[in-house]
């Protein structure tokens, strides 16, 4: 596994090394000793998995207080632009963002600590999303930011009027109501 870390601390992408032929291919997507080695410990303690279809934009969510949670993700079918934002007050890349691809092609890992937002955006006709978290989920504790808000500038890469969002996505807070 190639570990590369971002311009904003703590945000890693994770590529495996695939073994291929005729036959198909092998990678290993997790592997706890070399994860703790290059990012740190975490507790992994539940996988999820979700589908969409094209122009689904999911987020910008997070979990606040003891509910937080670190993600990593992948796409095993389809292909998402997959957006981490900054929300940890004290930091210096506060309030900003980054974006990555992820695709069942490319087999990118997006690993998100606690303390960022997150969501995506289907940009395949299909996209199956997965998931480990290391805290469950606390609906309570949960918060939606505004994907759409101007002030973040997100390039969703994509125009608006393909957009499907929930309507928790789109009555989401901007971003400078945010209190943590």
């Amino acid at each position: 596994m190639n570990y590369i870390e971002t311009e904003i601390k703590g945000l890693w992408i994770l590529e495996p090394k695939v073994i291929g032929d005729s036959r198909g291919y092998f990678m290993e997507t997790y592997k706890k000793e070399d994860f703790d080695k290059h990012i740190g410990t975490v507790d992994f303690i539940q996988d999820n998995e979700s589908q969409s279809a094209f122009g689904v934009l999911r987020g910008l969510h997070f979990q606040a207080g003891a509910a937080a949670q670190a993600k990593l993700v992948r796409v095993t079918t389809g292909k998402v632009l997959d957006v981490a934002l900054d929300v940890r007050k004290n930091s210096p890349t506060y309030g900003k963002y980054k974006a990555v691809e992820l695709s069942a092609e490319n087999r990118r890992q997006f690993f998100i600590p606690r303390g960022f937002a997150h969501g995506f955006l289907v940009l395949s006709e299909l996209a199956v999303f997965n998931y480990k978290v290391d805290n469950i989920y606390a609906p309570a504790s949960e918060v939606t930011i505004n994907c759409l808000d101007p002030d973040l500038n997100i390039h969703w890469t994509l125009p608006p009027s393909v957009f499907i969002l929930s309507d928790k996505d789109k009555f989401g807070i901007p971003f400078n109501e945010l209190e943590i």
